[in-house]
């Protein structure tokens, strides 16, 4: 054998051997971050009820829908009306809005609006990565401002952060 096809011969060797270690391997990532175990192939999201004192008669599904979404477009897991691979289940435990800060004639001057969600996430692949927490997020916002008309809006920002929090804590584990 010349060295030229000796050479050639190790290169494919080398490049052979690499790309079987790098397929055995169980865990895959994706580009958003997310790390899903090569085992699981399913999930499923229970519908979240929202059992807050004030309720927002479309935010269940909201957050029950975004976060199917956002699993679905972020990882390569398949969605399924059944018990899944991994679960989630939960609901909104609260939905309100305080005064924070007092002005100078003791009126509030801005308020939070908040919502917390409550979350199950089971996984069956991988158990000591299942979880129970509470997710909160707020934004404030001008006493001066009546609520009914940001209500929608900072609603729409809320569950966007709550819906990352919820997904980073289930698969981005940094």
């Amino acid at each position: 054998m010349t060295s030229r096809y000796k050479e050639t011969f190790y290169s494919l060797f080398l490049l052979l051997a690499l790309t079987s270690v790098f397929t055995a391997c169980k865990v895959s990532y994706s580009f958003s971050g997310a790390r899903v175990s090569a085992d699981a192939s399913s999930f499923s999201v229970d519908y979240f009820q929202n059992r807050a004192s004030i309720v927002q008669p479309t935010l269940s599904q909201e957050i029950t829908d975004g976060l199917i979404d956002q699993i679905k477009t972020q990882t390569s897991l398949e969605y399924s009306t059944e018990q899944g691979d991994l679960t989630f289940t939960g609901e909104i435990t609260d939905y309100s809005t305080k005064p924070l800060t007092a002005s100078a004639n003791n009126q509030a001057a801005t308020n939070r609006f908040t919502i917390t969600v409550s979350v199950k996430h089971e996984n069956t692949v991988e158990p000591e990565l299942s979880f129970e927490q509470s997710f909160t997020r707020y934004e404030d916002y001008s006493s001066e401002i009546d609520f009914s008309s940001v209500e929608a809006e900072l609603s729409e920002e809320i569950v966007t952060l709550l819906l990352e929090d919820i997904f980073n804590k289930a698969f981005v584990t940094w």
